[in-house]
């Protein structure tokens, strides 16, 4: 199957990692998983990722979470562009956590620079700022805590279900993308 768009949840492979703040983008890739996923996952070394075959309507998507970790996650990413030719600024969607937006905040961009997120920057430094993101508010740290360290700690269970309220409307914004609703 080749994909009219692949979507990437970014970030950090491996237990520890599964319920940190920085891993909002696997947790609403699992949410899209649940809604459009077909088959099970499939761990594809020569992507560097965990895929899965999707379909929105009859749109084939493609879901992935790079198992590059977070700072290099433009290196899966480039993989499956070249991979299946794709147009990274049509046919490229990424999701990723946000500190600058409040807890549960989607925000589709169709281009824009990192800010402080590495593995946007990872991606930036392929591409340039023109692909498509959704960016998943976690609201900011609290003052005087380490951001890398905030990052990678867990969600409070309060926090976790403001998230999980917020990706309920995450399928309607991908058939939007997909059918160009947006």
């Amino acid at each position: 199957m080749k994909p009219i768009l692949v979507i990437f949840g970014l970030g950090n492979p491996g237990a520890q990692y599964e319920r940190t703040r920085h891993n909002a983008g696997y947790l609403a890739i699992d949410t899209l998983s649940e809604e459009f996923g077909q088959g099970d996952w499939q761990d594809k070394q020569k992507f560097d990722a965990f895929i899965q075959e999707a379909r929105v309507g009859i749109a084939p998507v493609l879901l992935v979470k790079p198992k590059t970790f977070m700072n290099l996650s433009g290196d899966s990413v480039r993989k499956l562009v070249d991979f299946y030719k794709l147009a990274p600024d049509t046919q490229v969607l990424i999701l990723s956590d946000d500190i600058d937006i409040p807890l549960g905040e989607l925000r589709l961009r169709m281009k824009g620079g990192p800010g402080t997120h590495n593995g946007l920057k990872s991606i930036v430094d392929i591409y340039g700022e023109d692909f498509p993101r959704i960016r998943i508010g976690l609201g900011g740290p609290p003052v005087g805590q380490d951001l890398s360290n905030w990052v990678l700690s867990t969600f409070m269970t309060e926090e976790m279900d403001t998230l999980r309220e917020s990706f309920v409307g995450l399928p309607k914004m991908i058939e939007g993308f997909v059918l160009g609703d947006t």
